[in-house]
């Protein structure tokens, strides 16, 4: 990651900001996120909708004024939510970090053994938080890499174990998923550039990288627009129809790195869209082409 405040080739006079969104439509996904956690944050409402801090309060207000919450220190709750006031509990719609981290450990050690063995040392790399993603923190022993991440229990790994350069942006915490959620569009991610981002997702479909939640579809956009190619790392059991947040089209993955259980349509389905597909033997950690 370089100190550059702005992607090669671009004036860094000007920053992307993401589509506006209607009213009506931040309403919707604010009633959806309300109901399944029962508490929002202002930073949660800005990170959902992509609106400024003023703005999210109104949202806020509006959902008191409708009845559906109730306006608390630092954001709603929902009427009837039983949690405590005093600190709610951020959560995300995804499954924990803990319940998946050993679902098919063998395959995604192979596949993050063969994410790191295309980074080169002095570079900067993003990866984001997940299970698989996550285990490439023993291979990144003894590289010397800048690694800009919002997974902690991979940022304290590598800062215990490893040389490796460490950054990890703004956020809240959401201890489940062990992830960092930056809210706010002008933050330190913007002041980086790498040249290969590694990231995983609830499922990979013909429509591209699909996620559960919309705080995490968002914060893997904005890592997303940080870097230069797309290493995507997804064992078999990714290729199930689960989620329905896309955070990017199948065109925008350089790589997708899997194991030899994929079914063949799904490789069909890489292979159509354009997408240089790795095939991992688990056993040999072998690779080919697909």
């Amino acid at each position: 990651m370089s100190g550059n405040d702005s992607a090669p080739g671009s004036t860094g006079t000007s920053r992307k900001r993401p589509g506006a969104m209607r009213e009506h439509q931040r309403s919707e996904i604010l009633r959806i996120l309300l109901a399944e956690r029962g508490f929002l944050s202002i930073a949660d409402v800005m990170a959902a909708t992509g609106v400024s801090a003023a703005s999210a309060r109104r949202d806020a207000g509006r959902l008191a004024e409708a009845g559906v919450a109730t306006r608390i220190h630092g954001g709603i709750q929902a009427v009837g939510f039983a949690g405590s006031e005093a600190n709610p509990p951020p959560t995300l719609a995804t499954p924990a970090f803990d319940d998946s981290e050993t679902t098919n450990i063998e395959a995604k050690r192979a596949i993050a053994r063969q994410a790191v063995e295309l980074c080169e040392d002095g570079e900067a790399i993003i990866v984001n938080g997940g299970t698989t993603t996550y285990q490439m923190a023993q291979f990144l022993r003894g590289r010397r890499l800048k690694v800009l991440t919002n997974s902690y229990p991979l940022a304290e790994f590598l800062i215990r174990e490893t040389e490796n350069r460490v950054a990890l942006p703004g956020g809240e915490v959401y201890r489940a998923q062990k992830m960092i959620v930056a809210p706010f569009d002008d933050d330190a991610i913007q002041h980086y550039w790498a040249r290969l981002m590694f990231m995983s997702g609830v499922s990979i479909s013909p429509l591209g990288v699909i996620e559960g939640d919309p705080l995490i579809a968002r914060a893997e956009k904005k890592l997303l627009d940080r870097a230069d190619r797309l290493i995507v790392l997804a064992d078999a059991s990714k290729f199930a129809p689960v989620g329905g947040l896309v955070v990017c089209p199948l065109s925008r993955i350089a790589m997708l790195i899997t194991d030899r259980a994929t079914p063949p349509e799904a490789l069909a389905m890489l292979r159509e869209a354009g997408v240089e597909t790795i095939v991992v033997d688990i056993d040999a950690s072998a690779t080919e082409a697909a």
